[in-house]
């Protein structure tokens, strides 16, 4: 193992590329183009009216309304929701969606999509702080109430569940009047 890389005091050093880092992906995050993106100009719709305008979330918002969590995203909030995409949920086998938008699964469906969801408002620039401030990850609480992981991998923000599974920010702070959204490319579970 290379040395710098052994003693706590080299950290200082490697929080200055980090903290530039953290800027440029501001800038690239909140800069790129997705299939899956969401009206940024609309600050007066909630979380869901958002989701109801958007063609790439339609699988989201059939599971946030068999789930019971639609007046849960109509409400004061403010939520910070990590929105995976009809095409992050595609990666899942059509049997285990199937399965999840089962009445009888209805206890299971509530705690993946509670696990997307995290208590305030927690835009991509104060995800990039909390990185810096845990030297290059950090831990968020969700209303689920267990913790996803971000960490930066080159200039994107991912998400990581206690089981490996891995999310890439693919857009970001699509800013609403009750919180902000993230689209993501996969689903991660409790």
């Amino acid at each position: 193992m290379n040395d710098y890389f052994r003693y706590p005091t080299t950290m200082k050093y490697l929080r200055a590329p980090l903290f530039i880092l953290s800027l440029l992906c501001v800038c690239t995050i909140t800069g790129q183009g997705s299939e899956a993106e969401l009206d940024r100009s609309v600050v007066d719709n909630t979380i869901i009216e958002s989701t109801e305008g958007s063609e790439h979330h339609k699988t989201l918002l059939a599971a946030v309304r068999a789930a019971d969590l639609e007046e849960t995203l109509e409400s004061d909030g403010p939520f910070t929701v990590f929105a995976p995409s009809d095409f992050a949920f595609r990666k899942l086998s059509k049997e285990k969606i199937a399965a999840l938008l089962l009445p009888e699964n209805k206890k299971e469906l509530k705690a993946v999509l509670s696990y997307h969801i995290v208590a305030g408002n927690l835009t991509a620039s104060k995800i990039l702080k909390a990185l810096c401030r845990g030297e290059g990850t950090a831990s968020f609480t969700t209303i689920q109430g267990d913790e996803i992981r971000a960490s930066m991998d080159g200039i994107d923000i991912v998400l990581t569940d206690r089981n490996g599974n891995s999310a890439r920010i693919t857009t970001a702070d699509a800013n609403q009047c009750n919180g902000v959204i993230h689209v993501i490319d996969s689903v991660i579970m409790p």
